[in-house]
């Protein structure tokens, strides 16, 4: 069950990077091409948790420690290309912004409502829940800055986003590196 969920799951967040990054490209919008690196992160650790999924505890806590370290690393990511626009202005579509990230959410929460049906999760099935709950609150800021792009012309709102993305992202990743090394201390003192 676990199996099967991941890879639905993976599959649908390597088709939402796609989206974004192609919705990004055409709409100027450094929000979007932040959430196609979210979800392109979010790629590699399902992958790495699909691997992990028939490890030893101690593979898992490795993947997870991987996985929130590869968030933090995307964060940057992110912050680079909101900079990047930022010195060198750019043009987002309020309109394409709600379209894409409405279709996210609603990608999301599919995801969400999978992985909530698992049953005892390891600590990459939480890492897991936590790439799809930040996702689903940072498309909901998307369609809030696109909502603003498209009345006031402007692109802050946007670039206000995308560097809210990044925390998010940084935060997830944060907390997962926490949970491994919870697991870590767990293990340590059963003996596992």
């Amino acid at each position: 069950m676990e199996r099967r969920t991941l890879w639905i799951v993976l599959a649908l967040n390597i088709g939402l990077a796609v989206a974004f990054f192609a919705t990004g490209a055409f709409g100027d919008s450094s929000a979007l091409i932040a959430n196609g690196l979210d979800n392109l992160s979010d790629s590699f650790v399902y992958a790495i948790s699909l691997f992990a999924l028939s490890r030893s505890d101690k593979w898992k806590r490795g993947a997870a420690n991987v996985s929130g370290g590869l968030l933090i690393l995307f964060a940057a990511g992110i912050l680079y290309d909101a900079w990047r626009r930022y010195i060198g202005g750019s043009d987002p579509l309020g309109t394409i912004m709600i379209a894409m990230a409405l279709f996210a959410a609603a990608i999301n929460a599919v995801c969400v409502w999978l992985l909530a049906k698992l049953k005892n999760p390891d600590v990459n099935i939480r890492a897991a829940n936590t790439f799809s709950y930040n996702d689903f609150a940072a498309n909901l800021g998307i369609v809030l800055a696109g909502g603003l792009v498209a009345w006031l012309g402007t692109n802050w709102p946007d670039l206000v986003v995308g560097v809210i993305v990044a925390g998010i992202a940084a935060w997830g990743g944060i907390d997962i590196l926490r949970d491994a090394h919870g697991e870590h201390h767990k293990a340590v003192h059963t003996g596992k």
